[in-house]
């Protein structure tokens, strides 16, 4: 209970910082809507794909993992000014537990992802999205699993490296592959044979197929539980990875 009161104390903190610049929380909101009426209609003429019946099944999931990689993943130049700030050291010598100080923040940020994949869905259908209710909330359960494995590997990259110079490369350069072959702007069932293979290397491209599964009402099938475990297992192991960032940069 004492774990779960520090956590929610950090996490209303770091709201109350975000909702200081409001320009943030604008583009925010308008930067993915805008990605999804810019670029999706291209998409329709293609039909459906991936095995998908309607093209929106296919491009609003890829957007929503989007979402995480761009919005959860990039979070820790954040937290690398409160190191450099001395803010993480001060915190160091108060009872709060590592686990509140990483999942107060992680929180903030799955806060605004969900906040974003319902403005999302509910412009996508507007736009021919067809998808059952339980698909679409089984779908956003595995992109909160997702939000909070990036937010808190990103977290702990920003801890542990302490400077925007070494943060911002690693980051820029490993997101547009993560991307390109999780398969999240197209189906990477559209890849040639080696770069289909070469794409089952990356974990997002199990939580994609299974969220485009989700969408499309397929619930019992090998791809979501795949990509179930493989979301689950991420958001442990980076949490984990976080914890312990924090207690040693901390201790």
């Amino acid at each position: 209970m004492q774990t779960l009161r520090e956590t929610l104390l950090v996490f209303d903190n770091q709201l109350r910082f975000t909702f200081r610049y409001k320009i943030t929380i604008v583009m925010g909101m308008v930067q993915p809507v805008l990605y999804l009426l810019l670029f999706g209609p291209l998409l329709t003429k293609l039909g459906g794909m991936g095995g998908a019946s309607n093209t929106w099944q296919t491009f609003v999931p890829g957007v929503l993992v989007y979402l995480a990689l761009f919005g959860a993943g990039f979070c820790g130049f954040g937290i690398i000014s409160d190191v450099r700030s001395g803010v993480i050291e001060r915190l160091r010598v108060t009872p709060v537990s590592r686990f509140a100080l990483l999942m107060g923040r992680v929180t903030r940020e799955v806060t605004i992802l969900l906040v974003q994949s319902v403005i999302i869905i509910a412009v996508g259908l507007l736009l021919g999205l067809r998808a059952n209710v339980l698909g679409i909330l089984a779908a956003v359960v595995l992109v909160v699993l997702l939000g909070i494995a990036l937010a808190s590997l990103s977290l702990s990259l920003g801890v542990a490296l302490k400077s925007e110079d070494q943060f911002a490369p690693l980051l820029t350069s490993a997101a547009l592959p993560i991307m390109l072959l999780a398969g999240i702007l197209l189906p990477m069932d559209l890849a040639p044979t080696w770069l289909d293979i070469l794409s089952r290397l990356n974990p997002l491209r199990y939580i994609v197929d299974a969220i485009r599964e989700l969408f499309a009402n397929q619930f019992t099938t090998w791809v979501v539980l795949e990509g179930t475990v493989v979301a689950a297992a991420l958001a442990a192991v980076c949490v984990f990875i976080g914890i312990r960032t924090f207690a040693r940069e901390n201790a």
